[in-house]
């Protein structure tokens, strides 16, 4: 059977970029892990359950997964074996900058899935900044060389003030764009387009929300499973 790990933060995920993939692959039967940093239970942003802002069914979805008993059990991510996943999915949401990113064991589950021989990786939005910090086996940057998208500087500009103080208050640590430019890869957001979606090798990055069903299907037509 096929098997995905959800690699999901604890500081704020961004759920429509973790519910619409986790349904996807659920409603084909592919069996789905979920590890967080410490293994405790994701945060969900609180933005993205804002009817307003996402919509009423995005917020129904994404609280069902939420409450999903995967999402409430996960795995430290260093007890995750990157071996015995099909894939690795990173979820999104400024949260990520926070844990995620930084947490040295996401990055080297990023690292054993994208140089091995099988497994494929899923990086969506702000979680895309993992490439800033992941090294490869070599010690170069992962990413550098590259094709990448991710939550655009243009984006960013319309959420943070001009301390880059998020609107709960913390202080953004970085600019994805920036730190991923900065570690080689050939960024394109594709501002001009509705979705982004970006496969090089065994890495696939997606822009944000919008992006999430395309990446969604990106993933499941790499693992041969079949999509509706």
């Amino acid at each position: 059977m096929t098997s995905v790990l959800f690699v999901v933060s604890e500081e704020g995920y961004w759920g429509e970029e973790c519910a619409t993939p986790f349904e996807m692959l659920s409603d084909r039967d592919v069996d789905i892990d979920v590890a967080t940093p410490t293994g405790g239970k994701p945060v969900v942003d609180d933005r993205s359950l804002d009817p307003d802002t996402v919509g009423e069914d995005t917020v129904e979805r994404v609280e069902e997964v939420h409450d999903d008993d995967r999402m409430r059990n996960p795995m430290p991510v260093a007890k995750a074996d990157a071996d015995a996943y099909d894939a690795v999915v990173f979820p999104g949401g400024h949260g990520t900058e926070w844990d995620i990113d930084q947490d040295t064991q996401a990055r080297q589950l990023l690292r054993e899935t994208v140089e091995g021989d099988d497994g494929v990786a899923l990086v969506v939005c702000h979680a895309v900044g993992i490439l800033a910090f992941t090294r490869d086996s070599d010690g170069d940057f992962l990413a550098e060389g590259r094709d990448v998208t991710g939550f655009p500087n243009e984006w960013e500009e319309d959420i943070v003030d001009e301390n880059d103080l998020m609107p709960d208050g913390r202080k953004m640590p970085y600019w994805v764009e920036d730190e991923v430019k900065a570690s080689g890869a050939n960024w394109d957001a594709e501002l001009d387009r509705d979705e982004s979606v970006t496969h090089d090798g065994d890495l696939i990055t997606a822009r944000g929300p919008g992006s999430s069903h395309a990446a969604g299907t990106a993933l499941l037509e790499r693992l041969g499973v079949e999509a509706n």
